[in-house]
């Protein structure tokens, strides 16, 4: 598995308006959300950076107005779940 290590300055850490134990979880939801957003992952993917359920994810897409893109791949995984996994 491939990983890539993000730095973000301590400063920039202090300054963030969320409890310690919440920023990994948060930073991870917004890059999704953005990511997501531009089209550059697809709901999928987005939703296993953010570590969220289909459902999780889609509702917090719902909550910031940002529009499902409806893809193959979402076809596939609906389908996926349809046939029972």
């Amino acid at each position: 598995m491939s990983k890539l290590i993000l730095e973000i300055p301590e400063d920039v850490l202090r300054s963030l308006k969320l409890p310690p134990a919440e920023r990994e979880a948060e930073l991870r939801k917004e890059l999704a959300l953005a990511l997501y957003h531009r089209g550059i992952l697809s709901m999928g993917k987005a939703r296993t950076l953010a570590r969220m359920t289909r459902w999780e994810f889609k509702e917090l897409l719902g909550r910031r107005h940002i529009p499902h893109h409806y893809t193959g791949e979402d076809l596939e995984e609906d389908l996926h779940y349809a046939r029972g996994h």
